[in-house]
């Protein structure tokens, strides 16, 4: 929807390429090939062009085959200049080499990998705060903290992790990517039953964009948390004594949390106030 009211195409190629890509390497999967889905009501070749143009770069980054798609023209059921995207990647992985949670034990730390802002969860909510549906006029203001508009912190493609953490498949023993839902309801993928993860906000610097969402669109913190990474895009779970060798490989990786006992929650986040 921003996209097509800001008539920018180029990062939702790589949006949708690198959202799949995140999810299948938290296996510990390399990635094979990508296959896309798009829906139009009316083929415009210059916005299939930008999108394929994303996807094809957003593939060649990680080294993953674009072997192919759909295009589907269906006027009548999309608004003229609304599309729909789709796609899914295919990985590989030894099977007895995948990551999973059952070698997580209570004391193993948790190294979070910045994200550079919504990738590709919470837009929903951002239009309906913020009004964009009825005035999509907030897009194009410049914000000093943004280093641009907010238009254009919006569509920021969402980061691959794939390039960071592939060295760390071997030293690791889990990985969430935070995407809808938050903190809370992606890494208890990563744990076992019984087992909570503690993190410590304070670790981390949450993206100037989310407290301007927060405060133009009046958002409470906890909905903040539910809905946004908050600035993790991706959580490694890793025993202590490997955590040097893990951010000695990826120096962008920063200690934000540890492992413990599960009580009511599986996820506690301490000092969620700084926002």
């Amino acid at each position: 929807k921003i996209a097509t009211v800001m008539d920018s195409y180029e990062s939702i190629g790589e949006d949708l390429v690198n959202a799949c890509v995140n999810d299948i390497i938290v296996t510990g999967a390399k990635p094979l090939f990508f296959l896309d889905y798009v829906a139009v009501g009316e083929l415009s070749s210059g916005t299939i062009e930008a999108l394929l143009g994303g996807m094809t770069r957003a593939c060649r980054a990680v080294d993953c085959a674009l072997i192919g798609g759909e295009t589907a023209q269906m006027p009548g059921l999309y608004a003229k200049g609304d599309f729909d995207m789709a796609g899914f990647a295919v990985g590989v992985v030894e099977k007895s080499e995948i990551l999973d949670p059952s070698g997580v034990t209570e004391g193993d730390l948790l190294l979070g990998l910045p994200s550079n802002g919504l990738h590709t969860n919470g837009y929903s909510l951002v239009r309906r705060a913020l009004g964009l549906d009825d005035d999509p006029s907030p897009l194009w203001e410049h914000h000093g903290k943004l280093d641009g508009t907010l238009g254009e912190a919006l569509l920021r493609p969402h980061l691959s992790y794939y390039p960071v953490v592939r060295p760390l498949f071997s030293v690791v023993k889990c990985m969430a990517h935070v995407t809808g839902g938050g903190l809370a309801e992606n890494v208890p993928r990563a744990l076992p039953e019984g087992l909570a993860a503690r993190f410590d906000a304070t670790t981390w610097q949450v993206p100037p964009i989310f407290s301007l969402l927060r405060e133009a669109g009046t958002i409470a913190l906890d909905e903040m948390y539910r809905v946004f990474n908050m600035g993790l895009g991706m959580v490694l779970i890793c025993d202590r004594v490997r955590v040097a060798e893990a951010m000695a490989l990826a120096p962008e990786a920063l200690l934000v949390g540890e492992v413990v006992r599960a009580e009511d929650d599986r996820v506690r986040l301490l000092c969620a106030k700084r926002l």
